[in-house]
């Protein structure tokens, strides 16, 4: 059954500007707002922005020296880029100051014109000559000129070669700081104890795997040297205006705070948003992953259509996240556009008059206003690179409370198995509890033999695969100890132990590959015959051999093509193939018909042979042979011995096995 949905909270903290607001209510807002569970942690924005950062920049530390060569590509690129305008400026004086030198009689000096200019009344005009270059009677020099347009081409090319080679020196190093994170995700992965994928959706792992990684690699490819390009642009621009013009530079600067305004207003808010729509993600992704999996069961109970409701409801809240947090970042750009176009019709006016009055020079203003748009751009481009800074960073925090989840416990590996392992286990006084406040297994002893059967049996949630996941290290003892060969496991390592103990789950789980990989997994070293005289054992060789590629068959989507005991039979073949000292079976035949059953049980009772067995069951009928049956209830061992000890004592053992046999002679 699909897990229950857990509803973002509305995101109405922060006040951003009234326009937001308006098209924020005008589009309904609350249809997306679902009103935060009690019981549940709502949304958060990014709850460490610049911790989050500084550690996202960390991740480039291995790189560093190589990320320095790029940093000097973008210097050498953007001061090229910075001195190109200039140079224009320069190019347009000399076309200028020729066209206006032609017009004007050669016999004199521009002393005299300026003078006759003034006594005629036209001081603007004898302004504009004191400040031009003028040179009276002389044409436009191309010569100039045309070398003015040479270094102005090559400077531009200089940049943008520079610009492309960073780029794609950039893009290498990134791939390899992203293939390092996601090196780093995988080892976490196998370092999380089980309770960890016990209490996390799967799907938001394999969203916080996948979809989250590959927003930090975007936002590392995007953001880091256009970032650094586009404020080492507005610095030398910045520089450049001030050299022209302060005047004009001021003007030019009114664009700073009215980005910075808007900027903190939106963003603030964009921030939440944004980690909404990635913890979104991972709840879509999750339902996904519950659909296709369980798609047999959805369609048995013809739940399709519940199944459709519940993925439209959080496509909805992803939907409303996403539409909100990018038309958020979206109003950056436009109304950075704006403060530049008022700045630029600012200095279009105020620099023609100060070329009319010869204060600046027609090419230095030509230069400025191409300042202005140049400075005028990367701020628009820093802003636009919010949305993706803030998504980016939103994601490297669920990628960073991953890696800091808290791994299980060290393993100690003071002492090792001696050889040969003999399979005496040992649990003395356990306790364990998933809770604090609802004890589960609570001062349990139990000795098992070497080469005995232990038959585990009891109600639902009495602890009997609690018990086995102890054994196995997947949960570590809260009080007791289990020893195995007089040995504490906890003294272990996690590897050494596991080595020794084979286990056959209830659900057979096999991967892509062919029956002969899925054999082999057992132990990875195995000769193909060895393969073959398991599967043997595990009365599993008569199928395969039937099958059209026999052990060749290619097996996907966890061998639904296989029947239930077809896929247990490989499991146990897998398990035969490791020869472990221990073995722990665990619902083996629950989910297979009669007939089946008696291949597994006869494939479990070779498997069984000389090793020490733990028994999970609820058909009574399959433990009956067990040297020692454990009868358990909440945790606690209420009766043990053998099948026919527990049926004269006619106690919880004998009545459920009374229930299990009126209700098969029912049937």
């Amino acid at each position: 059954m699909p897990r229950d949905k857990k509803p973002i909270a509305a995101v109405t903290d922060e006040e951003p500007t009234a326009l937001v607001d308006d098209f924020l209510d005008d589009q309904g807002s609350n249809e997306f707002d679902v009103p935060a569970n009690p019981a549940e942690e709502p949304p958060r924005k990014i709850n460490h922005f610049w911790p989050s950062v500084k550690r996202l920049l960390g991740l480039l530390a291995p790189e560093k020296y190589a990320f320095c060569f790029v940093l000097a590509m973008v210097v050498v690129s953007v001061v090229l880029t910075v001195i190109a305008p200039r140079i224009l400026g320069d190019a347009i004086d000399v076309i200028f100051n020729g066209v206006l030198g032609r017009s004007l009689p050669g016999n004199l000096s521009i002393e005299t014109i300026i003078e006759q200019a003034r006594a005629e009344g036209r001081n603007t005009y004898a302004d504009m000559l004191a400040g031009a270059n003028v040179i009276p009677g002389q044409g436009v020099d191309f010569t100039k000129l045309g070398r003015l347009v040479a270094i102005m081409i090559a400077l531009y090319t200089g940049a943008s070669f520079f610009m492309w080679w960073q780029g794609w020196l950039l893009n290498r190093l990134v791939m390899r700081v992203v293939f390092t994170l996601r090196q780093d995700v995988e080892e976490k992965i196998n370092r999380l104890p089980l309770s960890y994928f016990d209490s996390h959706q799967r799907g938001d792992i394999l969203s916080r795997v996948t979809n989250d990684v590959d927003n930090v690699q975007t936002v590392l490819q995007r953001t880091f040297s256009q970032l650094v390009q586009s404020i080492l642009t507005v610095l030398g621009i910045g520089a450049m205006m001030f050299v022209l013009s302060w005047q004009l530079a001021l003007i030019a600067l009114l664009a700073l705070p009215i980005s910075a305004v808007i900027t903190a207003l939106v963003g603030i808010r964009a921030q939440k948003l944004f980690a909404a729509q990635w913890k979104s993600t991972g709840e879509v992704n999750a339902h996904i992953e519950e659909s296709v999996t369980a798609r047999e069961l959805i369609h048995v109970f013809n739940r399709s259509d519940d199944m459709a409701e519940i993925f439209d409801e959080r496509n909805e809240r992803l939907y409303g996240a996403s539409y909100k947090a990018e038309f958020l970042s979206g109003t950056i750009m436009p109304a950075m556009e704006w403060s530049s176009y008022l700045t630029y019709v600012l200095i279009a006016v105020v620099g023609a008059l100060r070329v009319a009055s010869g204060n600046i020079t027609l090419g230095d203003v030509t230069a400025f206003i191409q300042y202005s748009r140049d400075f005028s751009q990367p701020l628009g481009e820093m802003a636009g690179l919010a949305n993706i800074v803030q998504s980016g960073v939103a994601s490297a925090e669920r990628t960073f409370e991953l890696l800091d989840a808290d791994e299980q416990e060290p393993d100690a590996a003071i002492s090792e198995f001696r050889d040969p392992v003999k399979g005496r286990v040992v649990f003395e006084q356990i306790s364990f509890s998933y809770e604090p406040a609802q004890p589960l297994i609570e001062d349990l002893s139990l000795t098992a033999q070497p080469g005995e059967t232990i038959a585990i049996v009891g109600p639902t949630g009495a602890g009997k695969t609690t018990l086995v996941n102890l054994m196995m290290r997947f949960y570590e003892l809260q009080a007791g100890r289990i020893l195995v060969d007089d040995v504490d496991i906890r003294e272990l390592s996690r590897a050494d132990l596991r080595s020794q103990i084979g286990m056959v789950l209830q659900d057979a789980w096999l991967f892509n590959g062919t029956i002969l990989e899925n054999i082999r997994y057992g132990r990875l070293d195995a000769t193909d015959a060895e393969v073959r005289a398991a599967a043997e054992a595990s009365m599993a060789d008569r199928f395969i051999r039937q099958l059209p590629d026999g052990y060749e068959t290619v097996l996907q989507e966890n061998a639904s093509s296989l029947s239930s005991g077809e896929r247990q039979l490989l499991t146990i073949a897998r398990a035969f193939l490791a020869d472990p000292r221990l073995l722990i079976l665990d619902e083996a035949t629950s989910s297979v018909d009669t007939r089946t059953e008696m291949l597994v049980q006869q494939a479990m009772r070779r498997l069984g042979a000389d090793r020490t067995s733990f028994i999970i069951a609820h058909r009574l009928s399959t433990i009956r042979d067990a040297d020692t049956i454990l009868m358990m209830e909440h945790g606690r061992i209420l009766e043990q011995g053998t099948h026919e000890e527990l049926l004269t004592r006619a106690g919880a053992y004998y009545r459920m096995y009374q229930a299990q046999f009126a209700v098969s002679n029912e049937d």
